[in-house]
């Protein structure tokens, strides 16, 4: 037999594994030539003898097409591996955008003992013709060096309460007593003269005295003021006077 076994006639016989594994290379020799661009690769380099390098793998190479047949090969595709693992190792770590810092208060957590005495005087100025009232609030178990505090809250931040423009809320807070809030009507306070509005803490007799007069309006829409409610608030904190559970008190006279 002239030829080799396995082979058909007119063929020049089977391949070895030598043989299929150098076609294997001319193959991706030639598709790399055609997909890969020689100049930015990083590890490609032409020394001064002609022949060319792999810097990765410290191989040398006859020709591009050597070169480009080695990057295919599994010891060069190991070597990338490993590189690619050991720089993102060593890499120091992506910088986090900047998160906008939330603010936490100090929410104290005390047991109320319950709501305090309270004392409301209205009052007509005849010369100014305004309307004004005197709170009197009293704490005689206020924690010690603490000061009561209040403010104003307008219809539309509490939840509890269905909305109505014609009121406001002012508030009284010390601890550890339960807030107290009255509702009262919501012309505009009268701030410009310093004894109309004006507060003070006797620490001696522990009453809390504010003192608000209310603007005029002018004589065509003067009606009648509504009555003044007040009413009770719980809060978690003297740092949060903010809208919570309103439970509702006595009604005092009308003007």
């Amino acid at each position: 037999m002239d030829r080799e076994w396995g082979s058909k006639p007119g063929s020049g016989g089977a391949a070895s594994a030598q043989n299929e594994a150098i076609d294997r290379k001319e193959r991706l020799r030639r598709l790399a030539l055609e997909t890969i661009d020689l100049a930015k690769d990083p590890y490609f380099m032409r020394n001064h003898l002609g022949s060319y390098e792999c810097k990765l793998c410290l191989t040398l190479h006859k020709n591009e097409g050597s070169y480009l047949a080695h990057t295919q090969g599994k010891s060069h595709q190991t070597n990338l591996a490993q590189r690619a693992a050991r720089e993102a190792k060593e890499a120091p770590p992506a910088p986090q955008p900047l998160q906008p810092q939330k603010r936490k208060g100090n929410v104290r957590k005390s047991v109320k003992i319950g709501r305090p005495g309270y004392r409301v005087k209205k009052q007509f100025d005849e010369e100014s013709k305004q309307r004004s009232l005197l709170f009197q609030i009293e704490y005689p178990e206020i924690e010690f060096n603490a000061k009561p505090r209040h403010r104003f809250m307008s219809s539309y931040e509490q939840r509890v309460q269905s909305v109505d423009k014609r009121y406001q809320y002012l508030l009284f807070a010390a601890e550890p007593y339960e807030t107290i809030a009255f509702r009262v009507p919501s012309t505009e306070i009268d701030k410009t003269i310093p004894n109309k509005f004006f507060s003070n803490w006797d620490p001696d007799s522990k009453m809390f005295t504010l003192q608000i007069y209310f603007k005029t309006k002018a004589p065509e829409t003067n009606k009648p003021q509504p009555p003044l409610q007040p009413i009770i608030q719980e809060f978690n904190s003297l740092n949060n006077l903010g809208p919570a559970h309103v439970l509702p008190c006595h009604t005092l006279p009308d003007y």
